[in-house]
């Protein structure tokens, strides 16, 4: 594989396989998350385990995305015996039922095929599990991990580790080799493609690369070592050097050598408020929130400049020369040009799904405003991750965590900068042994061009199964039917637009079954012409399905919008009309996405489709108001009629037979009382037991031969789910529960006839 970041890309766009995209200190793997929008087609959403490193990826917080307490979680539906349900330990089944997803992340959750995970060296592995079982629970798919959407995991598990506490450390070995992301359950039966970034943008001193690559590998000889300590300095020589920070590895050793060279400073002191807005937890603070500066104050900027200039970088040193009315001076190190600093604007947001189109977009939520710097005589290595320094005194004596020896030093760009102020000792110089075995046995960059191949064909046989199944939808209906209860609602018409729906799903379920075994077959045969032809045939009779079924659920949900006490209901049609929008989308997509691949295509243009998806949506919607305006008056009148007849002992089934007996067919009953034909048939069923009507105005003799004969065959006690699936959906409910009807009103006239003749 000749370029790793091009193998990334194209894993990501013609397969479904989770990634590990990792690699040493500065080989590109920030700037390829932040290019991850013009990179992949997707909808995908960046998620972080910190607030700071959410913010430094552009994405949220884990814990906010997925409403996760900050405790352990447990991938089991019981808690083990000795484990008390204290707060601090949740499974899957404490998880649902104390905290519940809310519809707003569900619907994130729903829209999207990649989910981005970035400084996963931080992420545990139960962490990890709670996404998968949010995300399953969320889409509604615990067949495939992470309810079948892709996921890219950044990061690099040779620098610091995620932590455990010494209480939770017990118990989670119980589930975990250990707290590394990649022990995760979700990950067991679907493994990782692990990619490798090897070539080095930061550093370009081979000698220094290699000393680096020796530490990262746990690989050090005597000679690196050598090498390292003779850029050891005393204490003297150190205070003579001017423009050069310390990475040192505790916070309070940090915060002590900055307050020190900041007292010691005889200039005056100077405090600058942030600007905070709306929801900015203090957790995800950039910097001081009140920042104290002096005269001959070193800083170091903690963002790119933004402008054309390029005037600072991520780590870039500077001296604060001048600090008046005007503003804030500082001369930057290096070059010494100077700089008048500005405030810069750091947003907290979260993904959301926008309720007309279903696009998925950022909301911001809140703002934090200050200047992008803070004092930098000293930053402990932790903070130090994804910094570039060109000089800097590392003081690593102390290290206490695998891989902080490593990090330090990669944050220079060449041994010319560097200056210990203690020397190394091989004991302080370990790295993680799990860590350096799971690289050992999933790194093999000779083999991605064969994994990429097998890859694509599952992705592919994936892609064509999952758009031409319904099932899932249909489950989401027959969910929100149970959950329920019609007799609450004003409209009388819900039971049945949602049974309407369920129906139409159900009269499918024969055809899409063969079409799907048809369209496997064809790939399978490298029948390439003739499954295109399939696809695009598919295309056009599904994409005209969806629409009718959008239709008649967005109808149904304006004008569930009218009602009162129904916001559960509403919400749920909600996420009904995103799921069929969903599908839509894939249905509409598989063509050019197949045509695509067979081409060699590695990204897609979809947005074509998705603005006539938009249109299509947006004329619907305005016809619909329109409709409703035009009968709003009419409307009004006939509940009223309504209203009047039920008062006056008149059912809606009676006014259903009144307007039969009166000569309208069922269309016309339907369109009059703006219900379903279903509706109407369910009447006309329960008219035909009473016998009010006879079976031949609603089944012809044929239909009733027909159904009937299906009858004979299913056991006592079948239901009319089970007559249907007999009949393989050729026909509707209601005509099925007539016939029933029909054939219980004449059983029990032979039954009243055999107790009158027994009786004799």
């Amino acid at each position: 594989m000749d370029d790793l970041l091009t193998a990334a890309a194209r894993f990501i766009n013609t397969t479904s396989s989770h990634i590990f995209l990792t690699g040493k200190a500065g080989t590109g793997k920030t700037t390829f998350l932040r290019n991850i929008g013009e990179i992949t087609h997707k909808n995908y959403i960046v998620v972080a385990p910190t607030g700071i490193a959410a913010l430094n990826a552009g994405g949220v917080t884990i814990h906010s995305q997925f409403l996760l307490p900050p405790v352990t979680f447990l991938p089991d539906r019981s808690l083990p015996n000795d484990v008390t349900d204290n707060g601090r330990v949740l499974n899957q089944t404490v998880l649902s039922r104390k905290h519940p997803l809310n519809s707003a992340r569900k619907k994130v959750l729903r829209s999207i095929d990649l989910l981005v995970i970035d400084e996963v060296s931080m992420l545990r592995a139960d962490l990890l599990d709670a996404i998968d079982y949010r995300m399953k629970a969320a889409r509604g798919n615990f067949r495939q991990s992470f309810g079948g959407v892709q996921v890219l995991f950044i990061g690099d598990l040779y620098q610091l580790p995620p932590v455990v506490r010494n209480e939770e450390q017990e118990i989670l070995c119980r589930y975990y080799n250990s707290a590394w992301f990649y022990e995760a359950k979700a990950l067991l039966s679907d493994p990782l493609v692990y990619i490798e970034l090897d070539k080095i943008f930061r550093q370009h001193d081979q000698d220094f690369i290699d000393i680096l690559n020796n530490l990262r590998n746990n690989t050090v000889t005597n000679q690196d070592i050598e090498i390292l300590n003779q850029h050891y300095k005393t204490e003297e020589e150190i205070n003579e050097l001017k423009e050069i920070i310390t990475l040192t590895t505790h916070n309070y050793k940090a915060d002590e050598l900055n307050q020190k060279d900041l007292r010691n400073l005889d200039t005056p002191s100077h405090l600058f408020d942030a600007h905070v807005e709306g929801d900015f937890p203090e957790s995800m603070y950039p910097v001081m929130s009140q920042m104290e500066l002096k005269e001959g104050a070193q800083i170091m900027f903690i963002r790119n400049d933004a402008t054309e200039e390029k005037k600072y970088f991520n780590g870039k040193l500077a001296i604060v020369k001048k600090i008046s009315e005007e503003g804030i001076i500082v001369e930057m190190a290096g070059n010494h040009d100077e700089y008048v600093l500005e405030t810069v604007r750091w947003e907290n947001k979260r993904y959301t799904v926008e309720s007309e189109t279903h696009d998925l977009s950022e909301e911001v939520i809140g703002a934090f405003e200050q200047y992008p710097i803070k004092l930098a005589w000293a930053i402990t290595v932790h903070k130090s991750q994804g910094l570039t320094f060109e000089r800097a005194i590392i003081d690593v004596g102390q290290a206490f965590a695998d891989g902080q020896v490593y990090v330090a030093l990669s944050r220079l760009r060449s041994l010319n900068g560097l200056v210990l102020r203690t020397r190394i000792h091989p004991s302080a110089i370990s790295t993680d042994k799990q860590v350096a075995a799971f690289a050992q046995a999933n790194h093999h960059p000779h083999l991605l061009d064969d994994v990429m191949k097998t890859k694509q064909r599952i992705f592919l046989r994936q892609q064509l199964e999952n758009t031409f199944d319904f099932s899932s939808l249909l489950k989401e209906i027959q969910y929100v039917q149970k959950d329920q209860e019609v007799e609450g609602f004003d409209e009388d018409s819900m039971k049945p637009v949602l049974t309407q729906l369920g129906e139409a799903l159900e009269v499918q379920r024969a055809n899409t079954e063969i079409f799907r075994r048809q369209l496997v077959e064809l790939l399978n045969t490298n029948n390439s012409a003739q499954l295109l032809e399939r696809i695009a045939k598919g295309r056009e009779y599904y994409r005209a399905f969806f629409l009718n079924l959008l239709r008649i659920l967005l109808e149904h949900l304006e004008i569930m919008k009218q009602q009162k006490r129904v916001k559960t209901y509403v919400t749920q049609l909600g996420e009904l009309d995103q799921a069929v929008s969903k599908k839509l989308e894939e249905v509409d997509s598989m063509l050019i996405l197949t045509e695509g691949m067979m081409q060699g295509q590695t990204k897609f243009d979809f947005s074509a489709l998705a603005k006539q998806r938009v249109d299509g949506r947006g004329a619907i919607l305005a016809e619909i108001k329109i409709n409703q305006g035009d009968q709003s008056s009419r409307t009004r009148k006939r509940k009223k009629e309504r209203k009047v007849k039920i008062k006056n002992g008149i059912s809606t089934f009676d006014i259903t037979m009144e307007m039969f007996i009166k000569g309208m067919t069922i269309d016309q009953i339907a369109k009059e009382r703006e219900l379903v034909p279903s509706t109407i048939e369910g009447h006309l069923g329960k008219a035909i037991e009473a016998k009010r009507i006879d079976i031949s105005a609603l089944v012809n003799e044929a239909e009733l031969k027909e159904i009937t004969g299906v009858i004979e065959y299913l056991p006592t006690g079948f239901i009319s789910k089970d007559l249907y699936d007999g009949l393989r959906g050729k026909y509707g409910y209601g005509k099925l529960r007539a016939v029933m009807g029909h054939l219980k009103s004449q059983e029990d006239a032979l039954n009243t006839d055999k107790d009158s003749t027994d009786g004799v």
